[in-house]
């Protein structure tokens, strides 16, 4: 089947089975490599991108359910030739180790802010607990994550 995805800003025709993941179709089929295929379960959040905004894990979805939606992975948060400032804070913080997570972990926090989701460290953890970090850069993520998020007033 051929289906129409907007892929960081760029509307892309591909050719799928209907069977075929997202995640399939971003890496083998339109070649970007930056989402990871990490657990195919869902149960590790390597494989998230946006959709339309909102997180999702691409091992889960199939192409199809994408057509005609936006679809943003970690090779989009650039713009202008800069990095995203949750990219930066990533590097500011050292929030990786191995960095497999890295990618699914940053699009995961760019949906807490697209999303408006502000709170405590507690909540912070709680709306990323979808993915993992073998390594246990949680500390560092988190601060990255912090750094780049709204201050809620009185804070």
């Amino acid at each position: 089947m051929d289906i129409t995805i907007t892929v960081n800003g760029e509307a892309r025709t591909v050719v799928v089975d209907t069977r075929t993941t997202l995640l399939d179709a971003l890496r083998d089929r339109l070649h970007l490599s930056g989402t990871k295929k990490g657990c195919g379960l869902g149960q590790c959040g390597a494989c998230t991108v946006l959709l339309d905004g909102r997180r999702i894990v691409s091992c889960l979805t199939f192409a199809v359910m994408a057509e005609g939606k936006a679809v943003t992975t970690i090779e989009g948060l650039a713009q202008d030739g800069s990095l995203h400032p949750l990219q930066a804070a990533f590097v500011e913080h050292d929030a990786f180790q191995c960095g497999y997570c890295t990618p699914g972990q940053i699009m995961s926090a760019a949906g807490l802010l697209s999303e408006g989701r502000n709170g405590t460290d507690d909540e912070i953890r709680d709306l990323m607990s979808g993915n993992i970090c073998r390594c246990g850069a949680y500390t560092n993520i988190l601060a990255a994550i912090r750094d780049v998020l709204p201050r809620e007033s009185g804070r």
